[in-house]
Formats: structure tokens, C-alpha cells, sequence
């Protein structure tokens, strides 16, 4: 496995990071299991937010004991605050939930906006402070807009970008990657299996690999994905003929509108679980499941009729998709499988 440096942060772990959001789904004696297993195999960065409910304090409970030595691992977490109180509320909060004097990387969540000295927010100014009473060792952001994306790295204002990276990216991101690292900025590639479309754990590492100063954050929530990563640990990936023809079969066939998941399109005005019924059509075929055809999301994908088109869902798209008409194509396309589904017939063909 490659050790990367992330930028102008200094900081070398290994290229195979610990996404801590899905493990706030499991109970904490599982949670602190999979967390220190990850640690026990070789995974150092670890990355979490205020907004994945008790992901910190599973953290916390899983290396804030004496399991490791402090300085033996990277944590990344995030703040969504919009106001300097709230920034303050949350960065006490983390700490404590983290059982940690100090936080490696601190980073602003989701950013609409590159906040910067002056601006008049003063949000900025709060990272300044807190790395100056050693609160935080690196200021940060994420971001799902490019526009937003590209000008974190352009300011020079802030250490490492984190941003949705997988092999399914745009060329413009692939472009953005290689510009975090002619900037002399860290890249933490989130998504890196497109909410769960990418299902090819080997492809997915080796086309991160062919990114220096980048490192990948892999949602973990059971052993056995766990497990997937940590075998990399020994035999990375690599890109060879075999893997690159598969994902270029994989983005000629995902390129373009499809649904990454990520939910921010929420809460939908009628009801509708736009997060998934936005890509049902997809999940029913890359990620099967009996579930998927089932009385309960029968009733959540008919929901899609009684869309208004408000258009709120149009304005916090990450991705700027046509989601109302996009959800109709789902569910057009859903009824089709439920009937070819009931008549015995293969619903990929």
C-alpha cells in the first residue's frame, strides 16, 4: 500500500482512509470493533463530522482510551455551522465526543461558499483562532459544488479539499485532483464508490491509486467491507488493461444524470425519498436486492406522482440535476421491472 503525503500538511498515512459515517448505524460495541480492526490492519486516517449523529463519539470511545498513541492517527471531522457561536458549540462539541485535545483536520462541511479573512462571516477568523490555541492542526473544507471546489484550491487559504472522487468522475475533476496537487493541497476523495453504484472494490483502489496526494475515505459499516480494504493493505491494485476496460465499460454505462445519493436534494415538500427513488432504476440492477421490489418501496416510489415541482429540491442539487423529471424516469422504469418482475422475465433485458 502507498503512503501519501497530503499536501502542504506534511501529514504521511497510507492511501486507504476510514469513512466514519455509515458505522453511526451500528451499535457502539461494533463501532469500536470495526474501528480498531481498521487500525489493526493499517488504516491511520479517519474521517467523521458533527453531522453523522454519534459517529464522533464512537470514535472517541474506539481511540480515546489509550488504544492508540494520539499522534498514531489522522482525524478528520467537519463543522456545518454557519455563525462563529455555532462554529465554537461544535468544535467543543467534536472534541469531546473525539476524546481528543486537538484535531488534525477541521474542516468546514458542504461549503456553499470559500469562506475567507474579511468577508464579513468571520468564519474564517474561527479556524484562525482555533489552530492558534491548538484546538485544530489543519483548516479544511468540503465541497460537492466544482465551482466551490475550485476556488478553495485557488484561494491558497486552506490545507487539504475533500470532494466526491470516484472512477465515474468528470474529466474537469479529474482535472481538480491533479490541481489539489500542483497547489500543494491535500485531496480526501469522498463517494469514492458513487453511493454505492461502484460495486468493484478493485477498481475502485486502483484508479485512487493513480492519485498522489490524494487518499480515499471508504464508507465502512460491516467487517466484511472492512475486510475488502484491508486486503489492499498487502496487494494494492494496481491499473492494468483488465481494470481500465472494465471501468471504462462501467462510465460509458453511468456517465452523466444518475443520482450519487448523497441526499442534500432533502427534505422533499410531498415526502419523497428523492435519495433513493432518484436511482432506483440503477440500485435494482448494479445492487439487487428483494427488498427493492417490496410492498414498502412500491408505496415510497409511487410517492413520486404527487411531485409538484417546487423546484426545492432543483435549488440544493450538488450535481444540478432535472430531479423531477428524473424521478419520473425511475418510476417509469420501476413499474417495467415490477412487471416484467411478476411475469417471470429477466427485468435487464
Amino acid at each position: 500500500m502507498k503512503t501519501i503525503t497530503l499536501g502542504k500538511t506534511g501529514i504521511k498515512v497510507p492511501q486507504n482512509g476510514f469513512g466514519a459515517l455509515p458505522i453511526q448505524r451500528v451499535q457502539l460495541e461494533d463501532a469500536v470493533k470495526i474501528l480498531r480492526k481498521a487500525y489493526d490492519g493499517g488504516m491511520r486516517f479517519f474521517d467523521t463530522a458533527r453531522a453523522y449523529s454519534d459517529s464522533e463519539v464512537k470514535l472517541g470511545a474506539a481511540f480515546g482510551d489509550g488504544y492508540v498513541k494520539r499522534e498514531d492517527i489522522i482525524i478528520a471531522t467537519k463543522t456545518a455551522a454557519k455563525t462563529p457561536e455555532d462554529f465554537w458549540k461544535d468544535l467543543e462539541t467534536s472534541l469531546t465526543n473525539l476524546k481528543t485535545d486537538y484535531i488534525d483536520i477541521y474542516q468546514f462541511h458542504m461549503m456553499g461558499q470559500c469562506y475567507k479573512p474579511g468577508d464579513g462571516t468571520g468564519m474564517y477568523e474561527c479556524m484562525v483562532e482555533a489552530k492558534k490555541q491548538g484546538k485544530i492542526r489543519h483548516i479544511s473544507g468540503t465541497a460537492h459544488k466544482i465551482g466551490v471546489a475550485r476556488e478553495l484550491v485557488d484561494s491558497g487559504l486552506y490545507d487539504t479539499l475533500q470532494y466526491p472522487f470516484s472512477y465515474l468522475a468528470s474529466d474537469k475533476e479529474i482535472e481538480l485532483v491533479k490541481h489539489c496537487t500542483d497547489s500543494g493541497m491535500g485531496f480526501i476523495g469522498m463517494k469514492g464508490l458513487a453511493g454505492g453504484l461502484i460495486t468493484h472494490s478493485k477498481a475502485a483502489m486502483a484508479f485512487i491509486s493513480q492519485f498522489d496526494g490524494a487518499v480515499p475515505i471508504w464508507g465502512i459499516q460491516r467487517e466484511k467491507e472492512l475486510d475488502e480494504w484491508l486486503a489492499f493493505m498487502e496487494e494494492t491494485p494496481t491499473m492494468d488493461a483488465e481494470i481500465q476496460a472494465f471501468i471504462d465499460k462501467e462510465r460509458k454505462e453511468l456517465m452523466g444524470e444518475f443520482c450519487r445519493g448523497c441526499g442534500y436534494c432533502m427534505p422533499c415538500t410531498v415526502g419523497i425519498q428523492i435519495n433513493q427513488c432518484n436511482r432506483m432504476s440503477l440500485m435494482v440492477r448494479r445492487a439487487p436486492s428483494a427488498s427493492w421490489l417490496g410492498e414498502y418501496w412500491q408505496a415510497e416510489m409511487e410517492k413520486i406522482n404527487n411531485c409538484v415541482n417546487c423546484g426545492a429540491c432543483l435549488s440544493k442539487c450538488p450535481y444540478e440535476l432535472d430531479i423531477p423529471n428524473l424521478l419520473k424516469k425511475n418510476l417509469e422504469d420501476y413499474h417495467m421491472v415490477l412487471q416484467k418482475t411478476k411475469a417471470g422475465e429477466n427485468y435487464a433485458d
